[in-house]
C-alpha cells in the first residue's frame, strides 16, 4: 500500500495500521525535543561547596538586621535585597528581583537543595514574590516581612512549605 505524500503510517499493536499527517509527526518530534531541552536545563549544575559556604556565612551574619521594603544594604533588606547583598559579598551579581532570580537560576528540586542555593515562594500571588538563601537541614535565612528582622524559617513549616515554589543554584560563571 502506497503513502500519500506528507502522510506516515501509524500502528498500535494489536490494531490496523492508521495515517498520520506529516504536521503531526513533526508535532511530536518537537515536543520530543522540546522535552529534552527542558530536562537539560532542570538538572543543576554541581554546588560549589566554597561558594556556597561563604553565602551561607554572609547571610547568617545578617541574622536580626531589620527588613526595609527596596532596602539591599546592612541598614535593612526586603527578602530579595537580602540575597542580592549577600550574593554580591561573595563576588556573585544576581537580578533583583525574586521573579527575576527564579526565571535566572537554575532550577533545583527541594531533594537536591545545597546551602547557598536560592528558595523561592508563592506568598501572596500566582507568581514568586518571596525568597530566602539556603543554610542546610531544611532551614533559609531570609527577611520576612515589615516589623520583622532577617531570621531563619523552616522549609518545613506548615506555611513554608505550603508555599515552596522551588529551589534555584547561580553557577558562579553564569553570574558575572
Amino acid at each position: 500500500m502506497d503513502s500519500a505524500p506528507g502522510f506516515g503510517t501509524v500502528t498500535a499493536p494489536g490494531t490496523a495500521p492508521a495515517r498520520l499527517p506529516a504536521f503531526a509527526a513533526l508535532a511530536v518530534l518537537s515536543a520530543w525535543l522540546l522535552a529534552g531541552c527542558a530536562a537539560a536545563r532542570t538538572r543543576p549544575p554541581p554546588a560549589e561547596p566554597q561558594v556556597a559556604a561563604a553565602i551561607v556565612r554572609v547571610a547568617i551574619a545578617l541574622v536580626g538586621t531589620p527588613y526595609h521594603f527596596g532596602g539591599a544594604d546592612e541598614a535593612g533588606f526586603d527578602c530579595s535585597g537580602l540575597t542580592v547583598y549577600v550574593y554580591e559579598r561573595v563576588g556573585l551579581t544576581i537580578p533583583r528581583t525574586a521573579a527575576e532570580q527564579q526565571r535566572a537560576a537554575y532550577p533545583v528540586p527541594r531533594a537536591q537543595l545545597a546551602p547557598g542555593d536560592l528558595v523561592f515562594f508563592r506568598i501572596r500571588s500566582r507568581s514568586v514574590d518571596h525568597v530566602g538563601v539556603y543554610s542546610g537541614d531544611g532551614r533559609f535565612v531570609h527577611a520576612p516581612r515589615a516589623g520583622q528582622a532577617v531570621s531563619f524559617a523552616d522549609l518545613d513549616s506548615g506555611f513554608y512549605a505550603q508555599h515552596l515554589a522551588g529551589g534555584g543554584r547561580f553557577r558562579e560563571s553564569q553570574t558575572r
